[in-house]
């Protein structure tokens, strides 16, 4: 390299010398490439093999671990069914009526399956005249303001989309709501409309059930009208009485390796041990308890404030979202049926489906103890429903007692009555009626099968993340009343919050929980006037409103009209975050503070009084300012109340008839100015 360089550098070598060192340059060359091009060959003849099996792998992987078969049609063809009931389920109600109409095809010959319709293409529904005797039945819930529920929300999409030939469909809905709701029966109303208008052929009438009513009698009256209409329409009889059928097969565990036995977990095993974001429904989060104070100064209830730590858990909400937390159920109900059922309640077991082919491979998860489940997984407070009674009814000893479980299981008049009587409206839950039927001894893994799962209890958030971004705060009251029994019922999520202690060395101050989406939501521009209404515990999204809006004013934002409506017993008593609010409006971020003391006067008064006594600045920021409105507590009563005295406010106002002024009101919450966060 050294003769090269010099020989550039050197004008005087002779064309001799020049063509010597350039055949010296191209043998040093060749060598080089030689090695080159052996070294490349060498490479590829050992390495080549391995590169090759590569794409091999995956193929390995999907025979060990094959995608779930998406297509119901192939599934119901395999397994020999011909009837699929979709349930649209928030709170499991509408997959327990699915799972009781699905049984119910036994009895006239047919065969039914329940079926999630998130876990499947509802496309398919036009190939469903490929099954002989086929129907599709839905059972929709409606969520919140006429939304579909989580798991119907795909279906609804595709709905609403969808422009498909369903004339070979044959359809019957259920539809389950709650009428002191705007849009009753929404879901179900939507579904049944929807399903027509593509064609498909309605062979029985939409059923509307109300659980401001009585739910279980709605749907007990209308399937024994389906069912008849269902052996008309394919010309097949009932084959004979109802029967019990086990879904579930018990399989005890005698040496079990504990690591493997649920304690609780929603979805993975030793998910509380080993959390893993993202959190949700499936895979909540366990939040530490921080605080836990109680917000009332007097009277006989306790009204709450907790708040929970969501730091690393990457958690986002916003404000007017709801946390969802898993409750437990109370220890001592637990053990008294344990002790009534004379089981050792720490038996470790399995409940496995019988059905091979379903999706769903146990009631909750297993292997897991009696006492787990009947702490984390089954609703044990709640009356149970007529079918619950007519499958333990085997089970009771004595005549009298088993006739009369089978009499409240019926749709006769009599006993529906009778269940209405001695199990709603008396609020007996499973444990007080083996307390009041002491010959009913059911074996515990059938009840274990037959009772619901406990749901997730939702709270409006109480805080704003702007201010709070790694806490959620919660407001909420105990629930605690005696029944017509003289027993004391307690509510299972407030009485087990209010006993979380906050300890960051303890169990005890720990909260499954996850957040959910909410379409309550403060205006895009701060410069948006809003008036809020939200008697009792109804005042939790709000503070977590005016915290945010005092945070945007922080920022230098143009920051409207704060206008709070709140309301309380009595002044002295149950005024929550009396300093909190006075502190905010001091600060001049809520600029009107309205509060109604119901009880402290000898004639009552409520928000809606207060919202008629400022009905001209109501009407100047509705209608000049064009304000938001937000309602929040009590559907049954404060709702529609309040309601109705906007219908009154525009009548008077904006010079409108009632009918008018009704339209005026819908149409703002068509335009998201007017919403609603309500319970009943």
């Amino acid at each position: 390299l050294t003769a090269m360089g010099d020989s550039s550098m050197d004008p005087t070598i002779s064309a001799p010398d020049s063509t010597a060192q350039q055949d010296s340059m191209f043998s040093m060359m060749d060598v080089f490439l030689i090695s080159l091009i052996t070294g490349l060959f060498t490479y590829w003849f050992f390495f080549r093999k391995k590169k090759e099996e590569v794409p091999d792998l995956p193929k390995m992987q999907s025979v060990a671990a094959p995608a779930r078969d998406s297509s119901f049609i192939e599934k119901m063809k395999k397994t020999g069914r011909n009837i699929v009931v979709f349930y649209g389920s928030q709170t499991g109600t509408a997959e327990e009526f699915a799972n009781r109409l699905s049984k119910d095809a036994h009895r006239y010959g047919l065969r039914g399956m329940a079926a999630d319709p998130e876990e499947y293409d509802l496309s398919d529904l036009s190939r469903l005249s490929e099954i002989d005797k086929s129907l599709a039945v839905f059972c929709m819930a409606t969520y919140g303001e006429g939304d579909p529920t989580d798991n119907a929300q795909d279906f609804y999409d595709w709905l609403q989309e969808a422009d498909a030939d369903l004339s070979g469909l044959r359809f019957a809905v259920f539809g389950l709501g709650n009428k002191t709701y705007e849009h009753f029966n929404a879901m179900g109303k939507y579904v049944d409309k929807r399903l027509e208008e593509l064609g498909a052929q309605r062979i029985f009438e939409l059923g509307l059930g109300d659980d401001d009513g009585n739910l279980e009698e709605d749907f007990i009256t209308w399937r024994e009208q389906f069912w008849p209409a269902v052996c008309e329409h394919f010309g097949v009889e009932a084959t004979g009485e109802e029967s019990s059928i086990r879904q579930y097969e018990l399989v005890v565990h005698k040496d079990v390796n504990m690591n493997k036995v649920y304690m609780g977990e929603m979805g993975r095993l030793k998910s509380y041990e080993n959390q893993k974001p993202p959190f949700d429904a499936k895979n909540p989060f366990l939040a530490q308890v921080t605080q836990n104070r109680k917000l009332n100064k007097g009277g006989e209830r306790h009204l709450m404030h907790l708040e929970l730590d969501i730091s690393n858990s990457k958690i986002r909400y916003e404000s007017g979202d709801h946390v969802a937390v898993y409750p437990a159920n109370d220890s001592s109900l637990v053990n008294q049926i344990g002790e009534i059922l004379g089981m050792d309640l720490d038996t470790v077991m399995s409940l496995n489906n019988l059905d091979e082919e379903s999706n769903k491979k146990h009631p909750f998860p297993c292997p897991t103890s009696y006492r787990t489940a009947l702490t984390y997984y089954l609703d044990i407070t709640n009356p149970p429903r007529t079918n619950v009674l007519y499958e333990l009814a085997q089970y009771a000893s004595d005549a009298g007692e088993q006739e009369r479980l089978r009499k409240m299981a019926s749709s006769a008049a009599e006993g529906k009555a009778l269940y209405l009587s001695w199990v709603v409206e008396a609020r007996r839950n499973i444990l007080a009626i083996l307390q009041d039927m002491p010959s009913l001894r059911p074996p515990i893994d059938h009840l274990c099968e037959l009772l619901p799962r406990l749901q997730a209890r939702y709270y409006s958030i109480a805080s704003s993340s702007k201010v709070h971004p790694n806490a959620i705060h919660i407001c909420a009251v105990t629930v605690e009343y005696e029944t017509k029994t003289g027993r004391l019922n307690k509510g299972v999520a407030t009485n087990w919050l209010k006993n979380k202690v906050p300890d960051q060395n303890r169990s005890s101050s720990l909260v499954p929980m996850y957040v959910r989406k909410s379409q309550f939501r403060l205006p895009f521009k701060p410069s948006t006037p809003v008036i809020m209404i939200g008697p009792g515990t109804g005042i939790a999204p709000f503070i977590g409103f005016i915290q945010e809006r005092a945070w945007l004013k922080d920022q230098g934002k143009e920051v409207g009209e704060t206008v709070l409506y709140y309301g309380c017993r009595h002044e002295h008593e149950d005024y929550l975050y009396r300093e909190e609010l006075a502190h905010f409006q001091k600060e001049g971020v809520l600029t009107q503070l309205n509060v109604a003391f119901s009880r402290d006067q000898a004639e009552k008064v409520y928000v809606q009084h207060l919202l008629k006594k400022n009905k001209e600045n109501v009407w100047k920021l509705l209608n000049e300012g064009m304000a938001h409105i937000y309602v929040c507590g009590d559907a049954r009563n404060m709702a529609r109340d309040v309601q109705n005295t906007f219908y009154e406010i525009v009548s008077e106002f904006g010079n409108m008839s009632q009918p008018q002024a009704m339209d005026y009101v819908k149409k703002l919450m068509t335009k998201g100015r007017y919403s609603l966060d309500v319970w009943s």
